[in-house]
Parts: C-alpha cells; sequence; structure tokens
C-alpha cells in the first residue's frame, strides 16, 4: 500500500506532517512543532507514532522531540551537523544515507544553509520529498547559519529531483512570497498565473502546501538565479551570486 500523509496546521504558520505505512502500520513524524497537536492528531487517525524524522534544529521543528517520545516512545532520527542543538536523539544521518519506515526508504539530502546542518527526506518512490525550510512555495529560508554558496548548492540539489515530486515545506508563506517573486521576475506569466491562484485559494482559508517542483523551477525566483534572464536583472557573475542578491532582497522586502 502507498504511504499516507496527514497534514495539519499548528502554531502561528507551521505546518504538521503525519507519515504513515499502512503495511507496517509504523507513522513517522515530520519534525514536532508541537507535540500536544501531534499526539492528538495521531490519535485521532488510529496511528502509533514509532519514529521522529528531524530537518534541523529550529525549535520549531524539534521542540515537541522529547514530549512525544515520552509518550510514544518513538525513535528520533535528526541531522549529524544539528544533532548536538536537539533533544532526544537517537541516530543521526548526513547527505546520502537511508532512512525507511516500514519497506518504505528515504534517501536524506544535504539542503544546508538555512541551518548548517539542514536536511530533507527524499521517498522517490513515493514522488514526495519533505524539505522543511530549505524551500517554500516560492521562496526560500533565510540564511541564517550557511553561505550563498552553500545554499545554491543546496537548491541545486533540490532541483535535480524529478520535475514531478511534491515537495512538503514547513510554513504557509506563499502569499508573502509570491509579492516578493512578482517583484524579482515581474515578466515571468507562470508566475502570474501561480499568484493569482495562491490569492484564490488563500482567500478561500486554503492551502498552499504541498506543491509540485516543476512548477517552482518555472516560477520560483531563488531556484532560477542560474536563469540568466535573472543573472541580468539581479547580477552576478555566477548562480550563487545572484542567489545571494535576491535573498538579501527578499530579506529587506
Amino acid at each position: 500500500m502507498t504511504l499516507e500523509v496527514h497534514q495539519f496546521p499548528c502554531l502561528s504558520d507551521n505546518y504538521g506532517f503525519l507519515l504513515h505505512d499502512p503495511d507496517s502500520g509504523e507513522t513517522a513524524c515530520i519534525d514536532t512543532p508541537d507535540a500536544e497537536e501531534y499526539l492528538k492528531q495521531a490519535k485521532a487517525k488510529g496511528w502509533t507514532i514509532t519514529q521522529i524524522w528531524n530537518t534541523h534544529w529550529h525549535p520549531d521543528h524539534a521542540g515537541g522531540n522529547e514530549a512525544i517520545k515520552a509518550a510514544t516512545g518513538c525513535t528520533i532520527t535528526a541531522p549529524a551537523n544539528d544533532a548536538a542543538k536537539i533533544a532526544a536523539v537517537d541516530r543521526t544521518v548526513g547527505h546520502g544515507d537511508t532512512v525507511t519506515l516500514g519497506n518504505h526508504s528515504a534517501r536524506v539530502i544535504d539542503v544546508g544553509g538555512h541551518t548548517m546542518g539542514h536536511i530533507a527526506y527524499h521517498l522517490a518512490d513515493s514522488g514526495m520529498a519533505f524539505v522543511g525550510d530549505s524551500v517554500f512555495a516560492l521562496g526560500c529560508g533565510r540564511m541564517f547559519e550557511g553561505t550563498a554558496p552553500q545554499f545554491w548548492d543546496s537548491l541545486t540539489r533540490i532541483k535535480d529531483m524529478p520535475s514531478e515530486t511534491t515537495l512538503y515545506c514547513a510554513h504557509e508563506y506563499t502569499k508573502a512570497n509570491a509579492a516578493f517573486a512578482l517583484h524579482a521576475d515581474p515578466e515571468n506569466s507562470a508566475l502570474q498565473s501561480y499568484a493569482e491562484e495562491i490569492e484564490r485559494k488563500r482567500a478561500a482559508g486554503e492551502w498552499t502546501v504541498p506543491f509540485p517542483l516543476g512548477r517552482e523551477l518555472k516560477t520560483n525566483p531563488f531556484l532560477r538565479a542560474d536563469d540568466p534572464a535573472m543573472q541580468v536583472r539581479w547580477g552576478g557573475d555566477a548562480p550563487h551570486e545572484t542567489f545571494a542578491a535576491l535573498r538579501a532582497a527578499k530579506d529587506n522586502f
């Protein structure tokens, strides 16, 4: 049977995700922004939490680890380079490692930049990836700890996934991201249509997450820092320089 993803809002603008394998009965929390809400949602689904997969150390991603582990006895997997800042870790992983849920496997991808150790979990056979705060619909995470070359390399690894991959990011930032994207890339007709769809969805109280990678490749300015037109508009002799200019502009937008 295919994996099931249960998505729910928590905190002010986070999304929580429970990944469930019906065959084995295993359930993984993808990050733990709100322990109480995760336990409530799992109980309502009749699922038993057996694992936590952390993407990075920030409290709105790992803050619920200890409470969920205390309640369920689950096993916690976390990025090696962030693990010193994450509670109750059982296993650390890095780029190229594999984690499993029942008979399903996820490849760990280094997407450092937002934090040094940020990772994503790519379930290629299921056509999905959990990307935390590395990339958002029409945006990317703030570069709190990493460097522009590092972050651009991370985004390149996301760009290299199959275009039909469904991306699950951790926040509902899309409306604000769309406003900047239109500023950054005003002549992009695909972006204009996407922004109109986002406006309609948010006005109706609908979520904009998850979303297909293929559309982001055409519309997300941060993923298009290697596009000649973006480099002309924003400067830079290399994609990471154009990315840095875009990220600095978004920080002050």
